[in-house]
């Protein structure tokens, strides 16, 4: 596939070299810089001074002019030219001699010993670009010898050359290159690479030098193109191997020359440029006569035998652009990341990122949305140049404007599809997973809004499972361009979360109730209403709570259970910030109007009122934050919340009729039970005792025996005793049981109590043998103390005021230290207990 890479401009006419001589031929090309020398057939040189122009349109031309010629009176033609500008000399190759000329004046340069500078005997020679020796002013030269298999190196000064190396080949050499020490040699029948300085030689690929002519071109540090069998353009290094792959060129290729990333080769009839990123052909370019092309510089020159011409590369930005226009959007790529090295890194930067998006978008408009996505991820695509071909996506407040010039060539998605729908949904599904992707990271740095909202608008439309999770978790979705969108499409539920997380709840439950109520549509919740009760659990704003909780309460019974779940859960939560009136007034608004509405409906469901009732009953046990007097006057004359009536007596610590209400009226005794250890929870076993004893006197004689129950509670009584042995007093308890009762009944109580009894004293057995035996230990360390002397005299102080001792009259205190006697009087007198010391010695 063809690519514009170069234009062949016209530099030096047939006019202006020859004028009329029609047998004057060009043999060979030098330029250095703005100057081009020209040797001909005829032994001149020419001097041209070429300068370039630059068209308003920015095309290039050159201009040339001829400075100066000069025969040099060989009668042959000029072979080679090549410049040492260093030197201020052109190398020049006529009649199998090298000899310097001036590249001022063309005058033959003379030796310093008066004769001239010239090497006899030579077949070509070639300058090294990557010279050895470290002499600025001295240039290294390889000639071929026509007399002899060999190559020769030399060293080119001002005014005279030097042989510094000869090395021999295993058969004559017609062509070569030098690079470093590393000569290419084009021999008879093969090429080979050769290590002037070390010897070592490599082999790599016949070749007949007598049916083609041969071309070795260095075109790199230690590399080399080859004119290969087979139209081949093969590329070695010095190590002989081959890093690139080869170009096809044409079988009569006669020159080649490397303008990166181009290979460049002149046959007969024609120029072909092939690219070294890709070996494919690029662009041909007809040109008859041609028999001259070289590179200088970077500056491809050719030649026919009457004129000069120069391949002026196209700018790589306009050759990539070219490739895109004509959606060849790989090579685009290959061609701006192998012509890396050519541009500057910022400007390569700015360019590859350009690229990069475009391609992307090329491949957008051919569906190949992965290739898309790849190509937007390493451009560092403005995701909103992708959003912006949606229509309506981007929200009203966006200030985005598109990349001038443009990086695609749609005005929007509905121009890309055509009217195929199918197309525009393929296109939003792919919009839909590029920014769920890029949505979290740096891409997105600056447009989190236009990116969210466009998301936002697309799940809508998309009935998208997403939806829910976007506005469930943190995002930046713009409420003004949101709202119409979710109402558009009835997405209600998602409107409620929208405004939840911009802080609206009000606006939230609006729109929710009104779902529940019929008044608006939207399938997402079937269970909508449980949704709210939830959301009004976890409510911190009490207003809003009581709000709808009449709402609640009329649309299903069984949202009591909300409001003391909401109660239970806010009593235990320290950073809900609601005071004690408040708590107060919650517990009374909840009891009468929730709870008694369900006792006195009729019709209600048994299971609603019961979880309700449990609610309750473990919020008045469990909270201490609100008043209790007020809530027992409440539901005093309520029969149907006795068991509540006997908590809020345990809470004001009245267990006589706690317990009252449970054994007698409620009859319910393992409640009775549970409140003993509920009311005890916490508190010494004393306090535990005498709960169960009170609850045993309820069992016993605290109320007249009504028919048929009384043995129902003796038989409880039983129970509590055998359960809960170990918390009664066993001598009260025998005091007070009737005297019918027979042991085999009370056997596990009994069982436990003596075993307890027994367990009592020997415990206390044990403590008084053990506080007999410390008695003596301390009664043997006495007699020990009182049999050691104390040492007094007016040299030793007193331990308590610090004053020596005048009188042997003294008190030891425990270790062994003397006091004086009115010191431990006068201690003993000023200690609030008045105690005596312990363990003191009367010993003097």
């Amino acid at each position: 596939m063809s690519v514009k890479a170069f234009e062949l401009v016209p530099a030096v006419e047939r006019d202006l070299l020859m004028g009329d001589k029609a047998r004057i031929n060009i043999e060979c090309i030098e330029c250095c810089g703005k100057h081009l020398y020209v040797g001909t057939n005829d032994c001149f040189i020419y001097h041209f001074l070429l300068d370039e122009v630059a068209s308003p349109m920015g095309k290039l031309s050159y201009s040339a002019q001829k400075l100066l010629n000069k025969y040099l009176g060989l009668k042959k033609p000029v072979a080679e030219l090549r410049a040492a500008s260093a030197l201020e000399r052109l190398i020049v190759l006529c009649d199998g001699m090298v000899f310097l000329v001036d590249m001022v004046t063309l005058e033959s340069v003379p030796s310093a010993a008066g004769g001239g500078v010239k090497i006899r005997g030579v077949i070509a020679f070639c300058v090294n670009e990557n010279p050895v020796n470290g002499d600025p002013f001295c240039v290294e030269m390889a000639i071929l010898s026509s007399k002899r298999r060999t190559v020769q190196i030399y060293m080119v000064h001002k005014d005279r050359v030097q042989l510094v190396k000869e090395v021999s080949t295993p058969e004559q050499p017609c062509a070569l290159s030098l690079d470093g020490y590393f000569l290419c040699l084009a021999l008879t029948t093969q090429y080979m690479i050769l290590n002037y300085n070390t010897g070592a030689s490599q082999d790599l690929f016949p070749y007949n030098s007598e049916e083609r002519r041969p071309i070795v071109k260095r075109i790199s540090r230690e590399e080399f193109l080859l004119a290969a069998p087979g139209g081949l353009g093969m590329f070695a290094n010095a190590e002989g191997v081959s890093q690139r792959a080869p170009v096809s060129w044409s079988e009569s290729v006669i020159a080649a020359a490397v303008s990166f990333p181009y290979v460049v080769a002149l046959d007969e009839n024609f120029i072909t440029i092939h690219s070294m990123l890709d070996q494919q052909l690029k662009q041909t370019l007809s040109f008859r006569d041609g028999h001259i092309l070289q590179d200088f510089e970077g500056k491809v020159i050719l030649a026919s035998t009457k004129a000069v011409y120069v391949l002026v590369p196209l700018p790589l930005e306009r050759q990539i652009q070219d490739l895109l226009a004509s959606h060849r959007v790989e090579e685009a790529l290959i061609l701006m990341e192998g012509a890396q090295r050519n541009i500057p890194k910022d400007k390569f930067q700015v360019l590859h990122r350009r690229i990069l998006q475009r391609a992307g978008f090329i491949q957008f408009g051919k569906l190949q949305f992965q290739e898309a996505k790849e190509h937007f991820r390493k451009g560092e695509l403005d995701v909103r140049e992708l959003i912006s071909l949606y229509p309506l996506l981007l929200p009203a407040s966006s200030s985005f404007t598109r990349f001038h010039p443009p990086l695609h060539e749609f005005a929007d998605l509905n121009h890309l599809a055509q009217g195929d729908q199918e197309k525009v949904l393929q296109c939003k599904r792919f919009l839909i997973s590029y920014l769920k992707e890029v949505r979290s990271t740096e891409v997105v740095n600056g447009c989190r809004e236009d990116v969210d909202t466009a998301l936002l608008k697309l799940y809508a439309e998309q009935d998208h499972d997403s939806l829910l999770d976007l506005l469930a978790s943190e995002n930046a979705c713009v409420l003004a361009d949101s709202v119409p969108c979710l109402e558009k499409y009835h997405k209600y539920f998602a409107l409620g979360l929208l405004y939840h997380y911009n802080g609206q709840d009000s606006a939230a439950l609006q729109v929710w109730t009104r779902v529940v109520n019929g008044d608006l549509q939207d399938s997402t919740r079937s269970d909508l209403f449980d949704y709210i009760v939830d959301f009004l659990c976890c409510c911190s704003n009490l207003d809003l709570v009581w709000k709808y909780a009449d709402w609640a309460l009329q649309k299903d019974s069984t949202f009591v259970n909300l409001q003391f779940s909401f109660l239970q859960r806010r009593s235990s939560e320290e950073s809900f910030s609601i005071g004690l009136n408040e708590k107060s007034f919650c517990l009374l608004f909840f009891s009468p109007r929730l709870v008694l509405s369900l006792l006195s409906d009729s019709s209600a469901d048994a299971e609603p009122l019961t979880k309700a009732r449990e609610r309750l009953q473990a919020f008045l046990r469990e909270s201490n934050l609100y008043r209790v007097q007020f809530l027992l006057g409440k539901i005093e004359d309520c029969e149907q919340l006795l068991l509540e009536r006997a908590t809020l007596h345990g809470k004001l610590e009245e267990h006589d009729k706690a317990l009252h209400i449970l054994v007698h009226k409620l009859r319910d005794i393992p409640s009775a039970e549970a409140f003993c250890v509920w009311a005890s929870s916490g508190r010494d076993p004393a306090y535990r005792q005498r709960l169960f004893h009170l609850l045993l006197e309820e069992y016993l004689g605290g109320e007249p025996r009504v028919e048929g129950g009384g043995g129902e509670l003796e038989m409880a009584a039983v129970d509590v005793l055998n359960r809960h042995g170990e918390v009664f007093d066993a001598v009260r308890v025998l005091r007070v049981l009737p005297e019918s009762w027979s042991l085999q009944l009370l056997r596990p109580f009994l069982n436990r109590a003596i075993r307890a009894s027994m367990h009592a004293r020997h415990t206390s057995q044990i403590a008084v043998g053990l506080a007999h035996s410390e008695n003596v230990q301390l009664l043997h360390d006495r007699l020990k103390e009182r049999k050691k002397p104390i040492f007094v005299s007016e040299k030793k102080g007193c331990h308590l005021c610090h004053n020596t001792f005048k009188e042997p009259d003294v008190v030891c205190l425990p270790g062994g230290v003397p006091v004086h006697t009115h010191c431990v009087a006068q201690r003993i007198k000023d200690s609030p207990t008045k105690r005596h010391l312990t363990n003191s010695s009367n010993h003097t």
